[in-house]
C-alpha cells in the first residue's frame, strides 16, 4: 500500500477545540472583532484546556453576508477590523465610531454595518494620508503592500470600481473594465486611485490585527484552524482577475455551469451555490499556481486549514447555468490525487483537514485515504439509523476531528429538541443518558472519542437552542448573525471551565 501524502494528525496527541466564527464575538461595535473580547476568548481556551480555535473563512462578505461567498480567497474581513483599537492609534475619533455603537449587541446587522463601518475606514485612511502617513500602527504600510502584491492590487482596483459602479457585478461593467489588464488602460485608476489605497490600507489594518491576535493564540497554546472553501465567488476579485482558470462563456464572461451539491440531508432540492466551476485542465497546466498561492496565504494565517467540500476534488456537482435548483446537475472527475500531490510537493508539512460530509462514494474515501488528511465525524449524523453508521463513536477512527455539530448543523440542544422520538431514543440508549443536558453528553461523547481532534461549538458549551443557529444551509437570508455576550462566556469560565479542564485530563485532550 502507498503511504499516505499526509499523516500530521496520527501523531498519538490528542486535542480538543471550540467552534466559533469572530463575527459572533461580544463587543460595542455591532460585530465581532478582532479586539480585547477575542483575547479573552483565546484566554477562556486555554484556561479550559482547549488547544484549537476553528473559525469560518474571514474573508469579506457580500450578498448574503456568507464567509462561503466573499469578494476574495486572500483578503480578509473588514468588518473584523477593531475600530477601538483605530481610535487609540489616533486614526480615528469617539465620534467617528459613535453610531457603530448603537447596533444591537445580539445580532449582527450587516445592512446596517455596510453603511455605518465601511465610511470609518474609509476616514482611517484619510487621517493616515492627512498624518502624512506617519500613522502606520501595524508596520510599514509599503512593505505591506509589497508582501501581498501577488493578490492586493487586482483586490484594491476591484473594490474601487465596484463601488464606482455602484456595487453591479464586474461582468455587468463596461467591457473596457471587466478584466484589470483592460481596466489598467482606462483613466480610471487614476480617477479611483485614493480609493484604491483606501482599499490596500484596510487590509493593512485586519491583517495587522489579524496578526498581533494569533500571537496572542500562540502564547497560549492555542492554534487556528482556518477554512477554506473549495469555490470562489462568482462577483469576486479572484474569478474577475483569473477568468481563464474557471468555467466561464468567453462571450458573456457569465458561468456555463456552476457548483452546488445534489438532494441530501440538509435539503430536498440540493444545494445550488452559483460558484463557477474551475477549468481543472488549465489549473493542472501551471502546476496549480493560483490554489498553491491561496494555500500559502491560508498559511500566514492559520496553524491549520479545513478544506470545505473535499468530495469536489474527486467529483464535483456541476448544474447547468440557470437551473432553478441543483436537481438537474451531475457529477464531473475533478482533480484528484494529482491535485494533492502538487500540494504536498509545494506544502509538505501543511496541516489540512478535510471536510468530507455528505455521501461519501467508494472513490472518494480512496481519496482521501490517499492523502492521509483527516476527515470529520458529526454526532448529530450518527443517531436513528444502524449500528455500522461511521458517526456513531464506536465506529470512529483516530485520523479524524469529531463534531458534535458543525456551524452548517442546528445546536445540540435545537437538534435533540426537533429531532424524532425515535432518533432521541437511539441518543439515550447509546449514551446512557436521560437526554436532559444532551449537549454534555454529546460533548463527553465526543472527548472520549479515538478521534485525535474534538471540536465543540460555542454553542453547545452554553447550552444554547435554536436560536443560537448560525447557519442554515439552503436559506439565503438571517445567516452568519448570532453573537454571544460578554457575560455568558464569564459564567463559562467562572465554573465549567474547571469541569472542561478536567474532561481534557481524562481523556487526553
Amino acid at each position: 500500500m502507498t503511504e499516505p501524502l499526509y499523516h500530521w494528525l496520527s501523531d498519538g496527541d490528542r486535542h480538543a477545540g471550540v467552534l466559533l466564527h469572530p463575527t459572533a464575538l461580544p463587543g460595542s461595535y455591532g460585530i465581532g472583532s478582532l479586539d480585547e473580547n477575542a483575547v479573552t476568548f483565546l484566554e477562556f481556551l486555554s484556561a479550559a484546556g482547549f488547544k484549537q480555535w476553528q473559525i469560518c473563512p474571514l474573508g469579506p462578505t457580500g450578498y448574503g453576508d456568507s464567509p462561503y461567498q466573499c469578494f476574495s480567497a486572500f483578503a480578509g474581513n473588514p468588518y473584523l477590523i477593531d475600530v477601538a483599537a483605530l481610535v487609540r492609534a489616533g486614526l480615528l475619533t469617539a465620534e467617528d465610531v459613535r453610531p457603530l455603537q448603537a447596533l444591537s449587541p445580539d445580532r449582527v446587522d450587516f445592512g446596517s454595518l455596510y453603511t455605518l463601518k465601511w465610511p470609518a475606514l474609509f476616514q482611517a485612511h484619510a487621517q493616515f494620508v492627512r498624518s502624512g502617513r506617519k500613522t502606520q500602527p501595524y508596520g510599514d504600510f509599503e512593505a505591506f503592500r509589497r508582501q501581498q502584491s501577488g493578490w492586493l492590487a487586482d483586490y484594491a482596483l476591484f473594490s474601487a470600481l465596484k463601488g464606482h459602479f455602484a456595487g453591479q457585478p464586474w461582468w455587468e461593467w463596461p467591457a473596457s473594465v471587466r478584466t484589470p489588464a483592460t481596466a489598467r488602460k482606462t483613466t480610471l485608476p487614476r480617477q479611483l486611485a485614493e480609493r484604491i489605497e483606501a482599499y490596500e490600507f484596510i487590509q493593512y489594518l485586519f491583517f495587522g490585527q489579524w496578526t498581533q491576535l494569533r500571537a496572542h493564540a500562540t502564547a497560549l497554546g492555542v492554534s487556528i484552524i482556518g477554512d477554506a472553501p473549495i469555490f470562489a465567488a462568482l462577483d469576486s476579485a479572484d474569478v474577475w482577475a483569473n477568468p481563464r482558470l474557471f468555467q466561464l462563456d468567453p462571450k458573456t464572461a457569465r458561468p456555463v455551469a456552476v457548483a452546488g451539491c445534489p438532494p441530501d440531508y440538509f435539503s430536498a432540492d440540493g444545494q445550488l451555490w452559483g460558484n463557477p466551476l474551475y477549468d481543472w485542465p488549465v489549473h493542472a497546466a501551471d502546476g496549480y499556481a493560483w490554489w498553491l498561492a491561496r494555500l500559502r496565504a491560508n498559511f500566514t494565517l492559520f496553524d491549520v486549514v479545513r478544506i470545505d467540500h473535499f468530495r469536489g476534488f474527486e467529483a464535483y456537482w456541476s448544474i447547468p447555468a440557470g437551473s432553478a435548483t441543483a436537481r438537474p446537475g451531475h457529477w464531473v472527475p475533478g482533480p484528484g490525487l494529482d491535485f494533492f500531490r502538487a500540494v504536498h510537493a509545494a506544502l509538505p508539512g501543511a496541516k489540512l483537514i478535510a471536510e468530507d460530509l455528505g455521501t461519501l462514494t467508494p472513490e472518494v474515501i480512496a481519496l482521501r485515504e490517499a492523502t492521509g488528511l483527516p476527515g470529520m465525524a458529526v454526532l448529530q449524523f450518527a443517531f436513528g439509523g444502524p449500528s455500522d453508521n461511521f458517526y456513531l463513536p464506536h465506529n470512529h477512527r483516530t485520523n479524524c476531528v469529531v463534531y458534535p455539530g458543525t456551524h452548517d448543523n442546528d445546536t445540540t440542544l435545537g437538534w435533540y429538541a426537533t429531532t424524532d422520538e425515535k432518533t432521541r431514543d437511539h441518543v439515550r440508549r447509546y449514551l446512557r443518558v436521560n437526554g436532559q443536558d444532551v449537549h454534555w453528553d454529546f460533548l463527553r461523547s465526543a472527548y472520549a472519542s479515538v478521534c485525535a481532534l474534538a471540536i465543540i461549538p460555542l454553542q453547545d458549551l452554553l447550552g444554547l437552542g435554536s436560536a443560537a443557529r448560525f447557519n442554515s444551509p439552503g436559506v439565503p437570508q438571517g445567516n452568519w448573525s448570532w453573537r454571544f455576550r460578554a457575560d455568558q462566556l464569564s459564567a463559562l469560565s467562572a465554573g465549567p471551565a474547571v469541569y472542561l479542564r478536567e474532561l481534557a485530563e481524562l481523556y487526553r485532550r
